[in-house]
């Protein structure tokens, strides 16, 4: 799987079931891993601190792929921005944007496929959104600073996290609230080795992701929170990615 994918049809299919699917559509059994269900959703409602967002706040969701973080971050802030390095995925966010819901369809088993309308809830105010292609590590200028910055699952998929999370202390208000999440499944069909957070050694000493963003991060924030989350993604009724992310919460200082 190389960067590519997430321009397939395939990666849309998934990740529009991942951020939108009902529960009944990922996982269509009486068993399995319920509890990793909603993911896009329960790295805000569990990691964010809601009760410490000002008025008239602004997010920033990098990587934020079809978008459902995004439209969950406006349930707390005025304005709530997701950039994706993926034009398919800025596409379908954006339609959802304006339209409240796409039609799209997942796979059952080989060709058979069940039609699906992805849909944003009702009460949220999707024009405090808006979606923008972009590449994380080379942020355009003008954003702005913001009160909360979310990434879910994208410091492994870059080629060099480092420089993406080297540009946040410029973007984020102090007393701002930054939430990274990653399984931390480093590969080199994304990253070289080189430039791997974690999964190696120093000295015959084993260097973890959580070592590394501290070190990269600690000048100018505050680890605040951690926590291990599970998600589920679907291929097909049978088969499944189920993965448990390291969720961390960052308070710039």
């Amino acid at each position: 799987m190389h960067e590519d994918f997430y321009e397939t049809n395939k990666a849309l299919s998934e990740y529009l079931l991942f951020h939108y699917g009902e529960p009944h559509e990922v996982l269509p059994w009486d068993f399995g891993p319920a509890n990793a269900l909603n993911y896009p959703i329960r790295c805000i409602t569990e990691c964010v601190d809601t009760k410490n967002i000002s008025n008239n706040s602004r997010a920033l969701d990098l990587g934020c792929a079809v978008g459902r973080s995004t439209f969950e971050l406006a349930k707390h802030c005025t304005e709530s921005i997701g950039i994706d390095l993926s034009d398919s995925f800025i596409s379908a966010a954006k339609q959802l944007q304006d339209n409240g819901k796409i039609d799209y369809s997942f796979i059952v088993e080989g060709e058979v496929n069940q039609a699906a309308v992805a849909k944003v809830p009702s009460e949220i105010d999707r024009s405090r959104v808006s979606f923008e292609q972009g590449d994380a590590m080379f942020l355009r200028n003008g954003l702005g600073r913001f009160d909360i910055v979310l990434m879910i699952n994208l410091i492994d998929r870059l080629p060099c996290p480092k420089k993406c999370l080297e540009q946040l202390a410029s973007l984020i208000h102090s007393g701002g609230q930054l939430i990274i999440a990653s399984p931390c499944t480093w590969l080199e069909d994304y990253t070289p080795k080189t430039e791997w957070l974690g999964g190696w050694k120093a000295s015959d000493q084993p260097f973890q992701t959580l070592d590394k963003l501290r070190e990269i991060l600690t000048p100018s924030f505050e680890l605040n929170g951690k926590w291990d989350i599970p998600f589920l993604i679907r291929e097909h009724a049978r088969k499944y990615q189920w993965s448990v992310a390291m969720a961390t919460r960052w308070v710039r200082s």
